[in-house]
């Protein structure tokens, strides 16, 4: 009973952590269409206060939880493919967000409350961190979507 309480606590903070990373690229892309800085600005702030009450604490739960539950289960973490697989992919997804996704939202927002004024707002700087954020988001999400299928197949290789 105690594996099953942290396999579902497990996937409770996996819910709440792709979930929001989900939302966050919708609600900045609902922003971007606006053309609107001082909206543009709002939308990454909220996204921003959401990943501190959602996405970390979703990582914390990931973490703790699937620990837990593969020392309980006796599943040897680094030696089932599937969970080692998954170590890794949400390790690059961390290292993507907090080196280089996390930054670029607070430069970009950053930008958009310096100037509101959207006939002078630096667009041009403004998408090359859009792109930066684009690429480096991706990784961020494709990876644990990855680590959620290997969770789900359990592969072996």
């Amino acid at each position: 009973m105690i594996y099953l309480a942290l396999k579902f606590l497990h996937i409770i903070g996996a819910i709440l952590f792709l979930g929001n990373i989900t939302t966050g690229v919708f609600w900045k892309a609902h922003a971007d269409k606006s053309r609107n800085p001082v909206i543009i600005a709002h939308a990454l702030d909220g996204v921003i206060r959401s990943d501190r009450l959602f996405t970390i604490p979703g990582v914390i739960v990931i973490v703790a939880a699937g620990v837990a539950a593969a020392i309980v289960g006796g599943i040897p973490l680094l030696r089932t493919e599937w969970v080692a697989g998954g170590i890794i992919l949400f390790t690059i997804a961390g290292i993507a967000f907090s080196a280089r996704v996390a930054p670029l939202q607070r430069q970009m927002r950053d930008l958009a409350r310096a100037n509101a004024d959207p006939a002078t707002f630096d667009w041009a700087a403004y998408e090359r961190l859009s792109r930066g954020w684009a690429i480096w988001g991706s990784v961020a999400l494709l990876a644990p979507l990855a680590a959620a299928a290997l969770m789900v197949f359990k592969p072996s290789w």
